[in-house]
C-alpha cells in the first residue's frame, strides 16, 4: 500500500543535551496546538518522562493520554515496534493523532532514530521524517561540546538549531558558540529562543529530510570556505583550513570538534558512473561516521539537477528542477561527519569530474 506524501504522518525528532530546554519546547508545542492530536514518543530509558502536570491521571505503562489530547509513548521497547503499534492503533480507530514528536534522551545520537524511517518499509510508507530539531544551551553549550561527542552529533544531524538561555551569556559568548555550531553544521538554521518561545512554523512541517527542500548552507561558512579556496574547483585542499579560517573573530583558539562539515563545489559536471562508484565506496568505509550529507549534483548529459542526500550508509538521489537557460549548472554538496578525512572526499570527488 502506497500512501500519498501529504497523507503520511509527519515526524519531528527533538534532541539536545540534558537541561538544554527540550521539554520546555515540547510543553510549548503541546499547549499551543490545542485540538491537534500529537503522539509524543519519549526515547528515555530512565524513569523520567514529560512533567507530570502535562499528564492526566490514567497512566498506562506504554500509552499515556496528555491533557491537551496528545498521546505519550515512553519507549521501553524498540522504536520500530512502537511506531508500528501506533500505526495499528490509529488504523483501528483506537488512537487519533496527526503528527509524532520524538523527544530523544539527552545523551542520544539521533542517527539511529532517523535511520528507523528508512530501514523498515512499513514505517517508510506511513511516516514522513520531517526534521531534526536540536536545542543547545547557550550557557553550557561550549562546555558540553568540549566534553560530549554526542552533543556534536546532535548538532551535525540538525535541520534547525535553537539556542536557549541566550540571556545568561554575553553577546560575544553567544557569537562564539554560534560560530562553532556553524563550523559543525553550516546547513542548519540557527535561532536564539527564549524559554521555548519560537515560531512553531519554523520547526514543524519544514521538510528538512525532503530531497526537494532547499539546500541551505550558511553563506558565512561558504565565505570562509571561499577565503581559503578562492580558486574555482577546489584543487588545493588545505586540511588545516578550519584552524586558519576566518570564523573565530575573538582571538580564541578554535575548538577541534570531532564533528565538522565541509562543502564541495564545482561548475564542471560529474561522470555519473565514476561518481556512483566513488560515493558507494566512501559510504561503505565511512558510513558510520557520516552523519548527514546532502546536495545538488551537476551530471554530464543531464539537463536537470540531481538532488542527493544520505544518513550514515543510506543514500538516495532523485531528479530535481531543470537547469534554466541563464543558470550556470553547479554541484554543491555538504558533508557533516565524525573525523571525516576531508582530502579523501575532496580529491575523490574531483577525480569524478568530467
Amino acid at each position: 500500500m502506497t500512501i500519498a506524501l501529504d497523507k503520511m504522518v509527519p515526524v519531528t525528532v527533538l534532541t539536545g543535551f540534558l537541561g538544554a530546554g527540550k521539554t520546555t519546547l515540547l510543553k510549548r508545542i503541546l499547549s499551543e496546538y490545542h485540538g491537534r492530536r500529537i503522539a509524543v514518543i519519549e526515547n528515555e530509558f530512565g524513569p523520567e518522562n514529560i512533567d507530570n502536570e502535562l499528564l492526566v491521571q490514567e497512566q498506562d505503562e506504554e500509552i499515556i493520554e496528555l491533557s491537551n489530547g496528545c498521546i505519550c509513548c515512553t519507549v521501553r521497547g524498540d522504536l520500530m515496534r512502537t511506531l508500528n503499534d501506533l500505526r495499528v492503533k490509529r488504523e483501528n480507530g483506537e488512537l487519533s493523532f496527526e503528527r509524532i514528536i520524538i523527544e530523544t534522551t539527552g545523551m542520544a545520537n539521533p542517527g539511529p532514530v532517523c535511520q528507523t524511517f528508512f530501514m523498515d518499509d512499513q514505517i517508510a510508507e506511513y511516516y514522513r521524517l520531517d526534521a531534526v530539531i536540536t536545542v543547545v544551551d547557550a550557557k553550557h553549550g561550549m562546555d558540553t561540546l568540549d566534553k560530549q561527542d554526542e552533543s556534536q552529533k546532535q548538532i551535525g544531524f540538525a535541520d534547525r538549531i535553537l539556542i536557549s538561555k541566550k540571556d545568561l551569556v554575553t553577546e560575544e559568548e553567544f557569537e562564539r558558540l554560534r560560530q562553532r555550531i556553524l563550523r559543525i553544521n553550516p546547513r542548519a538554521t540557527i535561532t536564539a529562543v527564549h524559554f521555548g518561545e519560537t515560531d512553531l512554523k519554523e520547526i514543524l512541517d519544514i521538510s528538512g529530510f525532503n530531497l526537494n527542500a532547499v539546500l541551505d548552507i550558511d553563506p558565512e561558512f561558504l565565505a570562509a570556505d571561499d577565503h581559503d579556496h578562492s580558486h574555482k574547483h577546489d584543487h588545493d585542499h588545505d586540511h588545516d583550513c578550519d584552524e586558519h579560517c576566518d570564523h573565530d573573530h575573538h582571538n580564541h583558539a578554535p575548538h577541534q570538534d570531532n564533528v565538522s562539515a565541509f562543502v564541495f563545489k564545482s561548475r564542471r559536471p560529474f561522470d555519473p558512473d565514476r561518481l556512483e562508484d566513488f560515493l558507494g565506496g566512501v559510504v561503505q568505509i565511512y558510513g558510520p561516521d557520516l552523519l548527514r550529507y546532502k546536495g545538488i549534483i551537476y551530471l554530464k548529459g543531464a539537463n536537470r539537477r540531481m538532488l542527493f542526500q544520505g544518513v550514515h550508509m543510506m543514500m538516495g538521489a532523485e531528479p530535481g528542477k531543470p537547469w534554466l537557460g541563464k543558470e550556470k549548472p553547479e554541484t554543491k554538496l555538504v558533508f557533516i561527519g565524525n573525523n571525516l578525512p576531508k582530502e579523501v572526499f575532496m580529491q575523490g570527488l574531483e577525480q569524478c569530474l568530467v
